[in-house]
């Protein structure tokens, strides 16, 4: 049985686990507001919240999921609120209002996802600037409005659910309209829900965010899966150089660590380029991995910071390098029952520089044509240690051994860089594909590898001359 507090009311449920949760919000309990468009976690019409009590069980965390393809079984001893959950009696509530006053709905499909990420903003008392609220509608699509309006209502919502600048608590929120009364006795209600249920399967499922696009017919079939995003875990810890991530670490996880972020510049930006705020907050580090995409933009990420996995299976584990966890196209490192525990990495240092760069079709919210990741020391001009990973252009997301090799010693300037990008293109086998041809995919391997140098070190390596 799973239960969980579906807006105002506690489920208890024997539905089969493994339906999506918006099949479970529509079909079973009749509430469609919450749209089904393109069942991928791509346009956010079936967005919802997403509560879980804190550590000290004294309050509820919100965030949004795409519940298209999370299964129903991740929302156990959780809080799941669809639009409808934040109606107030008679009247729209500050989010409907604010969307209405800017002209800032048309046809309408999209809006309930709207209305929930804003007032999940709302509701997070660590978003308080505009670009978190873009952040938090950075995976809600509108074919009719042109956004405007809708940024104009969002923009209006940063400043009208503070007071004094400081974030509205729970209960202005309610005083002022923004979510219903209930609001107040749910952290009471989710200490009576158990949050974990034991599945013993050896099929693992962790946020979905992938099988549940490829595979949600199948899993409906499949019994005994075991829902690892229940399972407990410390998802980040930073000791002096090293940094150890769970495998239940979500994307968000990483994104909203300060110390990281502070070891790690620009890992923001580079996290943004992955997924939008509904899918970060799903989407599982170790998961990334298992999917063995050639595109995995996390793939890309660790394999240029050299990760090491352990990787386990009941009592047992082992430890296997990342860029030997890739076998061939979708084959990995990794037999019945395993999965990954945890995978480690030394950070940047003060010494050292690591960027990441993708090119898709469209800048946020999609899958790459191709990227790369860099990790480089450089003292006295010359190159002392360096990682280069690529995706797309080979059956694996590619970890550069002989282009890294060549680059060990050498002074960085126009020259070694053009010597280091032939070497690379020995390595690489791109295919024509849907995304683009070969000749295209070389070419963006190769000016991605040129920007990594042109923006760390703009002194050495001059644009147009390489």
């Amino acid at each position: 049985m799973i239960e969980f507090i579906l807006n105002d009311k506690i489920i208890r449920t024997n539905a089969n686990k493994s339906m999506t949760l918006v099949d479970f919000i529509r079909e079973n309990r009749n509430l469609k507001g919450t749209k089904i468009v393109c069942r991928e976690g791509d346009c956010g019409a079936c967005t919802v919240m997403v509560g879980e009590l804190s550590q000290d069980l004294q309050s509820v965390k919100y965030y949004t999921i795409t519940s298209c393809i999370s299964p129903l079984a991740n929302a156990q001893g959780k809080h799941v609120v669809t639009v409808e959950g934040l109606n107030i009696a008679n009247k729209l509530n500050q989010v409907q209002q604010s969307l209405k006053d800017n002209y800032a709905s048309q046809c309408g499909f999209c809006t309930p996802g709207f209305v929930v990420a804003m007032a999940n903003y709302c509701l997070n008392n660590n978003a308080e600037t505009e670009q978190q609220m873009l952040d938090a509608i950075s995976g809600n699509i509108c074919r009719c409005t042109g956004y405007v309006a809708i940024i104009n209502a969002a923009k209006e919502l940063v400043e009208s659910c503070k007071e004094q600048g400081k974030k509205y608590t729970l209960d202005q929120l309610i005083k002022h309209n923004f979510i219903p009364q209930y609001f107040a006795s749910i952290s009471g209600n989710l200490k009576k829900i158990q949050s974990t249920h034991q599945v013993s399967g050896e099929k693992i499922i962790a946020g979905g965010t992938d099988l549940y696009v490829q595979q949600a017919n199948t899993l409906l079939q499949t019994p005994n899966l075991r829902y690892i995003t229940l399972e407990q875990g410390q998802p980040v810890i930073i000791e002096d150089e090293n940094c150890s991530i769970s495998g239940l670490a979500t994307v968000t996880d990483l994104f909203e660590n300060q110390e990281l972020q502070n070891r790690i510049p620009h890992l923001q930006d580079f996290l943004r380029l992955l997924s939008s705020e509904a899918i970060r907050n799903m989407a599982t580090v170790a998961g990334n991995f298992v999917n063995a995409s050639p595109i995995g933009d996390m793939s890309a990420i660790f394999l240029a910071l050299d990760a090491t996995l352990l990787i386990a299976h009941k009592e047992e584990s082992r430890e296997v390098k990342l860029k030997d966890f890739f076998l061939d196209y979708k084959k990995i490192d990794l037999k019945e029952g395993e999965s990954i525990a945890k995978l480690w990495f030394k950070l940047p240092t003060k010494n050292s520089h690591f960027n990441f760069e993708k090119v898709s079709k469209r800048k946020h919210l999609d899958i790459a044509t191709a990227n790369t990741a860099m990790h480089i020391e450089v003292k006295d001009n010359r190159v002392v240690s360096c990682d280069l990973s690529v995706g797309g252009v080979a059956a694996i997301p590619k970890y550069l051994n002989k282009t890294t090799d060549f680059l060990i010693g050498k002074k960085v300037n126009n020259e070694t860089l053009k010597q280091a990008i032939e070497v690379m293109n020995t390595e690489i086998t791109p295919i024509s594909d849907v995304r683009g041809t070969a000749d295209y995919k070389r070419l963006l391997a190769n000016q991605l590898v040129k920007a990594h140098f042109i923006k760390l070190f703009p002194e050495l390596v001059q644009f147009g001359e390489v």
